[in-house]
């Protein structure tokens, strides 16, 4: 033996093992052959049946205007104090309940809208609104 000298055993490896890289593969192969028949076994499902029809129909929009007068219109056809309340009641009664949208004039005592509003409420109308226009700029 002889010190200070290189053996030929102590050069540098310039290949990879491949050993390692193979056993690896070797194990993900089997692994995925024991998984893949599992995963494409299904259970029978009896789900339900929907149809397309729509469960709820949207209401009906009935349009109460208030003139400057007083004179009440609905759906744009003039109708007297009497009247209203009858139609008001016979839409109360209908399913769904129609949403009442009352315009009123600006010029219109408040008194008209709020008899109006009180006769709605005691026909049974749920939906009361108000229609208005944006203030000019």
């Amino acid at each position: 033996m002889a010190f200070g000298t290189q053996d030929e055993t102590d050069e540098v490896m310039n290949e990879i093992n491949m050993t390692p890289l193979v056993d690896v593969m070797l194990v993900l192969l089997i692994i995925f052959i024991i998984t893949v028949p599992v995963m494409k076994q299904a259970t029978n499902i009896e789900l339900p049946r929907a149809n397309n029809q729509p469960l709820d129909a949207k209401p009906e929009t009935v349009r109460l205007g208030v003139d400057a007068a007083g004179t009440y219109y609905w759906n744009e056809a003039r109708i007297d104090d009497r009247q209203l309340a009858l139609m008001l009641k016979t839409a109360a009664a209908k399913v769904p309940q129609p949403e009442l949208h009352i315009r009123g004039d600006k010029d219109v005592r408040y008194e008209r809208v709020a008899q109006a509003m009180a006769a709605a409420q005691q026909a049974g109308l749920k939906k009361i609104g108000f229609i208005t226009e944006p203030k000019a700029q």
